[in-house]
């Protein structure tokens, strides 16, 4: 035994006595850490349930709103904020919900608050509504032209850069400059109005970016051509180009 032990790597044998060295201490120590009610009901402190149920109430949740306020709660339940609690932008509504003469609401006027959502950032979901504070209707509170309870915008917008911004610029120094965004998407009509449940359509086969670059295409000379039997074999065409800026690689 006493062979086996030289031949272990020195290294092996410091590891070896931390290891032993932490698990004792754990054993010994940890029993003074432990709450004597943690495990009772499970994996945490059984007096945590009492603790947290003594704490204060502040919010209500949205179906007590609903009971005073049926008539907001009906437009609200059709609108884009349809899944947004009252109380994000109205605050906790408990000392409300007990006494609505004495403990009022807030109430956002300024523009600084809905643009904590609209701002725009690049990384937001693509139709997400967004805006650039400073130059759309400055000085404008949100509420002059958007109901919060069912925020649809006032005007339709009438191109695809009203709330595509950072693909049109990407457009503008692009081959595809002059194609219609219509060309490549289908688009219903209702999108302009509700984005996110009537989306365009989106190319899904090789065959339809051939339409204009396959070799026997019947489109514009000077467009760059390929054929579509031999290049990029399986693979789509915009895994290696992107559409918007189709540039070669």
């Amino acid at each position: 035994m006493l062979s086996i032990w030289k031949k272990i790597p020195e290294q092996i044998k410091r590891l070896s006595f931390l290891v032993i060295l932490i698990v004792a201490g754990y054993l010994l120590i940890s029993p003074l850490f432990i709450p004597p009610d943690f495990g009772k009901y499970g994996h945490f402190r059984a007096s945590a349930v009492e603790e947290i149920a003594s704490q204060q109430m502040n919010y209500v949740g949205h179906e007590i709103c609903a009971n005073c306020h049926e008539d907001v709660s009906v437009i609200k339940s059709k609108g884009y904020h349809k899944n947004v609690a009252c109380e994000v932008c109205h605050g906790p509504a408990f000392l409300h919900a007990e006494d609505p003469g004495s403990a009022t609401l807030e109430a956002p006027r300024g523009r600084s608050y809905c643009t904590l959502c609209h701002e725009y950032l690049p990384s937001r979901p693509t139709g997400f509504p967004q805006i650039v504070a400073i130059s759309h209707n400055p000085m404008k509170p949100c509420i002059t032209c958007h109901d919060p309870h069912k925020p649809e915008p006032p005007v339709t917008p009438k191109e695809c850069s009203a709330c595509h911004a950072t693909i049109a610029r990407t457009l503008s120094i692009s081959y595809h400059i002059y194609l219609p965004c219509t060309r490549c998407h289908e688009t219903p009509e209702k999108h302009k109005i509700n984005p996110r449940e009537f989306t365009p359509s989106k190319p899904s086969t090789r065959e339809f970016c051939g339409g204009c670059h396959s070799i026997d295409a019947k489109s514009d000379k000077g467009i760059p051509r390929i054929d579509l039997a031999t290049h990029g074999h399986r693979y789509v065409c915009w895994q290696c180009h992107y559409p918007h800026l189709p540039e070669a690689k």
